[in-house]
Parts: structure tokens; C-alpha cells; sequence
């Protein structure tokens, strides 16, 4: 007589038991992580979902970082070109007593010295870095200081004193981005905030049977201009005032030379960047020079900076020269006041976009984050409940087992 026994109750209680306790797991690690998605297969649409929200989150967490950081750097250019604002208004003042006639020579010498030392200052916000070591007005050439400062003997005052400021910077943007592909520009090249009048160049050669040789392209104020063979001098001018560089063309009725001006208060800055057009027409010099030392030496230069108007009036008033105090000298100082008050502005609005653009941002960084949370963060309170449920459950079922499911002796018989 043989007994006949089967593993199945026990197979079937093992089964559930280590089931209940997969899903205690489960219930203890969303609760732990605070979220009800902890694997795709959870809920798949809603994992896509958040997946994507989390995603644009990242965005524009980045996009609130870089929006104040450019806040930071606008109000540190602010603040320095406000500073040379403030000195171009004294030296003002002193230009306006210069120029009325009324001081002894010496008293105008004293002026001069007194202008001297404002330039100087004047210079130090020229050359201004910002927290973290970077130049403000050299372009992208932020480890480089944008000004060079060249020293000489002028009559009517001992030792040297600055006689001239070259820009040794570039034009180069620094751009951030604020939203998806929306960028702007960080930086202000000198030679544009700094600046006094509009930069006039007359080459001196003749242009009037001039034709491009082979398909070239010259580089305006960082516009690149394409050019095609056989274009004739006037083609290449109209293609220069086509091309947006805030630069005019014109062939002088007198020599027929090429004239280029800038239209508002800047440097002009040419290169050849494919071929010699710039060189052949007399703009610019053979060599590597880069912009903007690489003008043509007989080529006439009109319009200069900020820097170059406080030296000339310095000079004019250790020299006496009333006429050009009042007249040349305090034109020039209010052209280089107004353009850098029109940088001010210029740099004020970027401020307030970028002010509007902070706020935007947050509240649709809550907001993503509020739809991101609907998605996937779990309801705490319910979840303990129904861990607690499963708890209860697998106690009892673990004590009802222990009853039923009694292993004697006879359990191991065959």
C-alpha cells in the first residue's frame, strides 16, 4: 500500500507569499523615492509624458541660469560705462569754462592737467574686468585688455602723458541662450561703446575702372560680403550698402577713390576674407594685419574715439587754444557723451528684456514642474494605506499557513 502526497499546497503558498512581498517592495520604494513611476512598464504613457516634461524642465532651468548671469554682466557693463559717462560730463563742465575766454593761460594749463587725470579714469573703465577676471569691452577676446595705452612728450607739460589709446580687441559676440534657439550678445566691443563720431576712410587710389578678379569675399564690421568675378567698383559698393553693416560706400566725384563711412559712432573694421579687394582698392595694407591695425597707411582716416577727443582737448588747453576748446573740442566731447548715453540705454534695455525674460521663465519652470508632479508623484497617503493593507494580508496569511500547512514526519514517507 503506498501513500500518495502532492507539493501543490505548498508550491501554491510559497507562490503568493513571495508575490505579496514583491509588491511590499514595490509599495516601501515608491514611497521611499516619492514617485509612483519607478519603472516604464508602470504606466507608459504617463512615463513618456513626465519624461518629456522633466526634459524641458532641464531646459529651462539652464535657461534661468544663463538669463542671470547676462543680468549680472549687463548691470556690471552698466555700471562702468555709467562711470565714464559721469567722467565725460566733468570733462564737459571743464571744457564749456575752457572755452569761454575768461581763464589766464595758466588757469588752462591747470584744466589740461586736471583732464589729464580724468582720462586716466577714464582709461581704468576702458579696461574694466568683471568678477570673474573677464574683460567687458574687448569683444570675445576676454583675457586680453581691449585698450593699449601709448605714452609721449606733448609741449606745455613735463614728462610723458597718453597720447594715444589703441583698440587692441575685437568685435566678436559672446551670445547666451535665454529660450530655445533664442540668443543674445553678452558682451560690447569698445570700439563701438567708446566711440565718439562716425569712422570716414578715403583710399587714394583709383577705383573707377576697378573689376573683382576672381569670386572673393571681404568681412564689413563682421558681415561678410560675397563678391563675384567681374563685379565692377559700383557692384561692390552697392553690395556693401545692401549688406546691413551699418557702413555707406560711395566713390569720391574728385579722386574716384573708394570712400566708406560708418553710420553710426564706431571703428570701421575691414578684412579680406577671400582675396584682395579691400587691398587692391587702397583700404587696406598688404600683410597680416589684423583689423583694426590693418588700414592702408596712405588712406585718409576721419572720425575718432572717445579717448582721441579728451587728448585733443587736454592738448588744446595746456596749448591755450580757446577757439578749439569751445569750438572743435567740446563738439567732439558731446558726440562721445551721446553715444555712450545711447550704450547706456542700449544696455538698460537688455536689463529690463532680460528682467521680463527671469520672471517668464520661473513661472513656466512652477508650471512644468506642477504638471511634471501630476504625473508621477505619488499620493503618500494612499500609498501607506495600501501598504498597510498588504502587510496585514501577508501576516495573516503567513499565520494561517502556519496552522494549515503543519510539516510532521509522515509528510517525508513515501
Amino acid at each position: 500500500m503506498h501513500r500518495i502526497s502532492t507539493n501543490l499546497p505548498n508550491d501554491n503558498l510559497q507562490f503568493h507569499t513571495r508575490n505579496r512581498q514583491v509588491r511590499m517592495n514595490e509599495a516601501q520604494n515608491r514611497m521611499a523615492a516619492q514617485t509612483r513611476i519607478l519603472n516604464l512598464r508602470d504606466d507608459p504613457a504617463a512615463a513618456a509624458h513626465a519624461t518629456r516634461q522633466q526634459s524641458y524642465l532641464t531646459r529651462l532651468e539652464r535657461f534661468s541660469d544663463n538669463i542671470e548671469n547676462s543680468m549680472e554682466h549687463y548691470r556690471t557693463a552698466e555700471g562702468h560705462i555709467r562711470h565714464g559717462v559721469d567722467i565725460l560730463q566733468e570733462i564737459r563742465q571743464i571744457a564749456v569754462m575752457g572755452g569761454n575766454g575768461t581763464y589766464s593761460k595758466d588757469d588752462l594749463s591747470a584744466m589740461g592737467r586736471q583732464v589729464d587725470e580724468l582720462l586716466q579714469e577714464f582709461i581704468s573703465s576702458a579696461n574694466a574686468r568683471d568678477g570673474e577676471g573677464n574683460s567687458i569691452f574687448s569683444g570675445d577676446r576676454t583675457q586680453n585688455l581691449p585698450y593699449r595705452v601709448v605714452e609721449g612728450r606733448i609741449p606745455g607739460m613735463g614728462g610723458t602723458v597718453v597720447t594715444d589709446v589703441e583698440y587692441i580687441g575685437n568685435i566678436g559676440q559672446r551670445k547666451t541662450e535665454v529660450a530655445d534657439g533664442k540668443y543674445i550678445e553678452l558682451n560690447f566691443p569698445g570700439n563701438q561703446v567708446f566711440w565718439a563720431e562716425n569712422q570716414q576712410l578715403y583710399a587714394e587710389t583709383d577705383a573707377q575702372n576697378y573689376v573683382v578678379q576672381a569670386d572673393s569675399a571681404i568681412n564689413v564690421n563682421g558681415t561678410e560680403i560675397s563678391l563675384r568675378e567681374g563685379d565692377n567698383v559700383y557692384q561692390v559698393i552697392s553690395k556693401i550698402n545692401d549688406s546691413g553693416a551699418e557702413v555707406k560706400a560711395r566713390l569720391d566725384p574728385v579722386s574716384n577713390s573708394l570712400v566708406m563711412e560708418t553710420t553710426t559712432p564706431r571703428q570701421l573694421w575691414l578684412a579680406d576674407e577671400n582675396g584682395s579687394v579691400l587691398q587692391d582698392l587702397g583700404i587696406l595694407q598688404d600683410g597680416d594685419s589684423r583689423p583694426p591695425q590693418n588700414i592702408s597707411r596712405d588712406a585718409r582716416q576721419f572720425g575718432g574715439s572717445a579717448f582721441d577727443a579728451i587728448i585733443r582737448l587736454r592738448d588744446n588747453l595746456y596749448q591755450g587754444d580757446t577757439i578749439d576748446i569751445g569750438g572743435d573740442g567740446l563738439r567732439s566731447i558731446d558726440s562721445a557723451l551721446n553715444n555712450m548715453l545711447s550704450n547706456l540705454g542700449s544696455v538698460g534695455a537688455k536689463t529690463s528684456r532680460m528682467e521680463l525674460a527671469f520672471k517668464r521663465t520661473e513661472k513656466e519652470i512652477v508650471d512644468v514642474s506642477d504638471r511634471a508632479s501630476r504625473l508621477t508623484d505619488i499620493d503618500l497617503t494612499q500609498a501607506i494605506t495600501e501598504f498597510a493593507m498588504l502587510e496585514q494580508t501577508h501576516q495573516a496569511a503567513l499565520s494561517v499557513a502556519a496552522d494549515v500547512m503543519q510539516t510532521t514526519l509522515l509528510d517525508f514517507l513515501r
